[in-house]
């Protein structure tokens, strides 16, 4: 059965992050800093897919939250942005009610998926696009598959964590991001390579995609 891939570069740099994160618990303002950097631009992708325009007013909350509490924090550096992509979305979700926008309703956690296989386009579709243009079609999609997207590709989580983050089984987490992947190669028009990924363990690139 396919799997999302956190992606290689956050797996390395979260040694940096916890050592980082442990310093800042100490007192150390510049570690804290190095954590904001390292952590901020993936928060903020996920929050411009959840309240669009207004990623960075939540953003800033949460990093209040996050700065005021960061003591109470136990973990690693992948536990870490785990911790900080839930505070992110409390807030994100407390701005939409403030702001009286329902959330797009999702699938149920029983809709039916051909996972890809281990050689899916699906995610290599979503790293091929532009930041802009790939949370513009990530935000197209039912929120639960929104949601999962951005937590699994563009913060890097892995299935557990994410699906801590929004409180839901690791199954149904990783059923929604795939579904979302398979929707956004199906909107880049390479949904025909993609199924032959699912079904033929084929390995189809992108690079005779437009």
């Amino acid at each position: 059965m396919g799997q999302v891939r956190q992606p290689r570069r956050v797996q390395a740099y979260d040694g940096e992050l916890g050592a980082a994160v442990a310093r800042a618990q100490d007192g150390d303002e510049t570690a804290f800093a190095f954590a904001y950097r390292m952590v901020q631009p993936g928060l903020l992708g996920y929050l411009r897919g959840l309240v669009g325009d207004d990623a960075e007013d939540v953003a800033s909350d949460a990093w209040l939250e996050i700065a005021r509490d960061l003591g109470r924090f136990k973990g690693d550096g992948a536990g870490f942005r785990g911790w900080t992509s839930t505070i992110a979305r409390h807030r994100a979700l407390d701005h939409l009610r403030r702001q009286r926008v329902r959330p797009r309703a999702g699938g149920t956690e029983q809709d039916v998926l051909d996972l890809p296989s281990r050689h899916s386009t699906h995610e290599e579709a979503l790293e091929s696009l532009s930041t802009e243009r790939a949370l513009e079609l990530v935000r197209g999609l039912p929120r639960d598959q929104a949601e999962a997207v951005l937590l699994r590709v563009v913060v890097g989580l892995d299935g557990p964590a994410a699906a801590r983050v929004l409180g839901k089984r690791p199954g149904a987490v990783r059923t929604a991001a795939h579904r979302g992947l398979k929707r956004l190669a199906r909107q880049l028009g390479v949904a025909g390579e993609s199924e032959k990924g699912v079904t033929n363990e084929a390995s189809p690139t992108l690079g005779k995609s437009k």
